[in-house]
C-alpha cells in the first residue's frame, strides 16, 4: 500500500526489493533485449531492434561484456541495460574500426543469422571499449522530449498564468533545459522564439493543446552525472546513445549542443532528492509557479530518492499559495504501451496527478488526452490489476 503523502504526490510506491530484484536468470536477461526490441520497433527504429533481437542471442560467456550482461543483477529493462550495450556497439560503429558491425549497423545486413554471427564476433573483439558502456544508465538526453514537457507547460499555464520558473531532475547534457530557447510548433499552435535554430514540431494528435502563454523566467537543472558538451569525447558519447536509425534526432542533439556551447545552461551535479528538497525550501516570488519537470528519469532514481522527493513536494504542495504556486510536469514511459506519459498535478487545491497526454519516446508524436483526465498514479508498468 501507499503512505498518504506518496498518493498525494501521484506516485505508486514499490518497495527497495521490489524495483531492484536479483535477476539471476541468463534467460530473463537475454528476454530484456527482446522486449528493448520491442520497444525499437514500435518506434520506428528497424536496424536498432534488429540489433536488439540478435544480441539476445549473440552474448556469450566469452567475453566479459557477456557475462557481465547474462549474469546482471537488478531489473534489466528499468536498468536499461540493453541500451547500455546498444550504446557502446553505437559509438564503435561511429567511429569505423569494423566493417561487419558497420554492415548491421546501414542495414546492409538484415538476416537475422548473419547479424547474430557478426554481433557476436564484435563484442568479443571490442570487449574492453564496451564493457565500460554497461556501468551506467545511457545518457539518453532527448531535445525532442520538450515536445512533451511543453505539453505539460501549457496546462500549468492555463491554470496559473504564464510566470514560471522551471527545475530539471536527471538533466543530463541540459539539453530539455533549454526548453525556453526552442520553438514550438504543437498542433499550429507556436511558443517560443521564432528565430531559434532549433524548431520541435512533433505530429500532433487529439484536441489542440491550451492556448495559453508561457514566459519560463529561468530554468536549472541537477544531474548525478552531468554531460559536459563541451568536452568532445562527452558530447560523442551523447550521440552514441542516439539510434542509429534516428538521424533527425542526431542532428537536434548537434544543434542543441552548439547553443549549450554558445550561452551554457545552469547545471549542476548533485543528488537530485537533495537537490529537489533544497530548491523547494527556498524563497519563491509573487506571482510565480515554480515546475519540479522530469523525463525519463524515475525509473533510474533509487526507492529512498523517490520517497524524499516526493515528501519535499507535498511538503512544497502544502504551503503553496494561489500567488506562490507549485507544480509537477513529467514525461515517463509506460512500458506496455510503448509511449509514454505525460502528468501533471499542481498546488494549492487537491487537484490530483492527471494524465494530459501520452506521446512517444523521443518526442516524435505528441496524442493530447480530452479531459476529464485520468488520475491513475504513475508506474513505469501497469499492474495486474489493470488488466481487465
Amino acid at each position: 500500500m501507499t503512505s498518504g503523502s506518496a498518493m498525494a504526490a501521484g506516485f505508486t510506491h514499490r518497495s527497495e526489493q521490489a524495483q531492484h530484484v536479483l535477476m539471476g536468470s541468463e534467460a530473463e536477461n537475454r528476454e530484456s533485449f527482446r522486449i528493448q526490441a520491442g520497444y525499437c520497433a514500435a518506434m520506428a527504429a528497424p536496424i536498432t531492434a534488429r540489433v536488439c533481437t540478435a544480441l539476445a542471442d549473440a552474448l556469450d560467456l566469452e567475453s566479459a561484456t557477456g557475462r557481465r550482461v547474462l549474469d546482471w543483477r537488478g531489473e534489466p529493462v528499468a536498468d536499461a541495460v540493453v541500451l547500455r550495450l546498444v550504446g557502446g556497439l553505437h559509438a564503435v560503429h561511429r567511429r569505423g574500426v569494423d566493417r561487419a558491425l558497420d554492415r548491421v549497423f546501414t542495414g546492409t545486413v538484415s538476416d537475422p543469422a548473419d547479424v547474430i554471427d557478426s554481433l557476436r564476433s564484435v563484442v568479443r573483439l571490442h570487449d574492453a571499449a564496451l564493457l565500460p558502456w554497461l556501468d551506467g544508465p545511457p545518457q539518453t538526453n532527448e531535445a525532442g522530449r520538450s515536445a512533451g514537457l511543453m505539453t505539460g507547460l501549457l496546462q500549468v499555464a492555463e491554470r496559473f498564468g504564464p510566470a514560471m520558473d522551471l527545475l530539471e531532475i536527471g538533466s543530463s547534457a541540459g539539453l530539455n533545459l533549454l526548453i525556453d530557447r526552442y520553438a514550438f510548433d504543437l498542433g499550429g499552435l507556436r511558443r517560443g522564439p521564432f528565430d531559434s535554430p532549433v524548431l520541435i514540431a512533433p505530429e500532433w494528435r487529439g484536441p489542440p493543446p491550451p492556448d495559453a502563454a508561457v514566459a519560463i523566467r529561468s530554468v536549472q537543472g541537477v544531474d548525478i552525472a552531468p554531460v559536459d558538451v563541451a568536452d568532445p569525447v562527452e558530447a560523442e558519447r551523447l550521440a552514441a546513445y542516439v539510434w542509429v536509425d534516428a538521424a533527425e534526432r542526431l542532428e537536434r542533439i548537434e544543434r542543441g549542443i552548439a547553443i549549450i556551447r554558445d550561452r551554457g545552461v545552469s547545471l549542476v551535479q548533485g543528488d537530485a532528492a537533495d537537490w529537489v528538497e533544497a530548491k523547494l525550501a527556498e524563497p519563491q516570488d509573487a506571482g510565480t509557479t515554480r515546475v519540479l519537470m522530469h523525463s525519463v528519469v524515475w525509473q533510474y532514481l533509487p526507492p529512498a530518492s523517490q520517497a524524499r522527493i516526493r515528501e519535499a513536494v507535498d511538503a512544497a504542495g502544502a504551503r503553496a499559495t494561489p500567488e506562490r504556486r507549485l507544480a509537477w510536469v513529467m514525461m515517463e514511459p509506460n512500458r506496455d504501451l510503448h509511449r509514454h506519459e505525460v502528468r501533471v498535478q499542481s498546488w494549492p487545491g487537491e487537484r490530483p496527478m492527471e494524465l494530459v497526454a501520452l506521446t512517444h519516446a523521443h518526442g516524435a508524436w505528441v496524442e493530447a488526452l480530452p479531459p476529464p483526465y485520468e488520475t491513475r498514479d504513475y508506474v513505469m508498468r501497469r499492474g495486474p490489476y489493470e488488466r481487465d
